[in-house]
């Protein structure tokens, strides 16, 4: 799916280098692009001690991107994207993390793969840090990242964009469809509202969400809210985030709740420092404050190399 960028220059700046890719091949009628990320990182939290394991946990990974393009015939084009993560340490896993292909218009982009849902463009105002975040908004599957079997469609239109999504289930009575809308004003700011409907293990599960970011120069503020229901289990969840960015340096912080049936399930306050050595290269560190009882607070640190 060709991604939208919002009209954000805030956005633009802190995650400028996220994704870089180098152009391998190009012709007149296609290209094909790799890109990745080598990052070495680790997690300390007494929730790591488990069957007597220590508090240190490594979590390093490293990632690689492919994208392909093609021009099929004039105003239509076509594209392919692959997307490999590898996990050492104490998650040596891989995991395809996109898998996805479609085709691109004046009318807008159809694809079809393991892609996000539509909600994702939202969800995304508040994700912004490298070490916590992003975990409260999901209150059912249909509005996750990364989603198999999933049908997208997304376009733009002067300021307006549209994206809708369809996930088709292996398992019966387990599909899902939504639909979000993202107005990018010129003054920075960007508003936005989505609508997920379907079914988990043969239950109804419905969700809203409301999104707006805010840019003014080197700060960055959003907020996402979401209410929704699982059978009989009422949910509601709001994340909240702020960043500033001082030359190379940006300072942020998010606060993520959930709960489910007035009981919370996500409660938490966290705040991270990044540091870009350039464009290709930085290091970062991030305190996370727990307000459950039964959790203890974190710390996660790494740097990360972007190719």
């Amino acid at each position: 799916m060709k991604k939208t960028v919002l009209a954000s220059t805030f956005t633009t700046l802190l995650f400028a280098g996220a994704a870089q890719a180098a152009t391998v091949y190009q012709d007149d009628n296609s290209s094909l692009s790799i890109g990745g990320r080598a990052e070495p990182r680790f997690n300390i939290s007494d929730n790591n001690e488990v069957d007597g394991d220590s508090s240190f946990e490594d979590i390093t990974r490293a990632r690689v991107n492919i994208t392909g393009k093609s021009q099929v015939m004039d105003g239509i084009g076509a594209f392919g994207t692959y997307e490999l993560e590898v996990g050492s340490g104490s998650d040596e896993t891989l995991e395809t993390r996109y898998l996805f292909a479609g085709i691109d218009t004046h009318y807008g982009a159809l694809s079809y793969g393991k892609q996000d849902s539509a909600q994702v463009i939202l969800t995304d105002f508040t994700d912004i840090l490298a070490t916590f975040g992003g975990d409260a908004a999901d209150l059912i599957n249909g509005n996750k990242d990364k989603r198999e079997n999933n049908f997208v469609y997304s376009g733009t239109f002067e300021g307006l964009t549209v994206t809708a999504n369809y996930v088709v289930n292996d398992e019966k009575n387990t599909d899902s469809y939504g639909i979000s809308f993202v107005y990018s004003l010129p003054m920075g700011l960007d508003l936005g509202a989505g609508y997920v409907d379907g079914k988990e293990s043969d239950v109804d599960a419905d969700q809203f969400n409301l999104a707006a970011a805010y840019t003014f120069n080197d700060f960055y503020f959003a907020a996402v809210y979401t209410d929704g229901s699982l059978g009989d289990l009422d949910l509601k969840a709001y994340e909240i985030a702020a960043a500033y960015k001082i030359n190379q340096v940006t300072l942020q912080g998010v606060y993520n709740f959930q709960e489910a049936d007035s009981t919370d399930t996500v409660d938490y306050v966290a705040l991270e420092g990044i540091y870009k050595f350039n464009s290709s290269f930085r290091a970062y560190a991030g305190y996370r404050f727990e307000q459950i009882d039964a959790l203890d607070d974190q710390i996660q640190a790494g740097v990360r190399y972007d190719f």
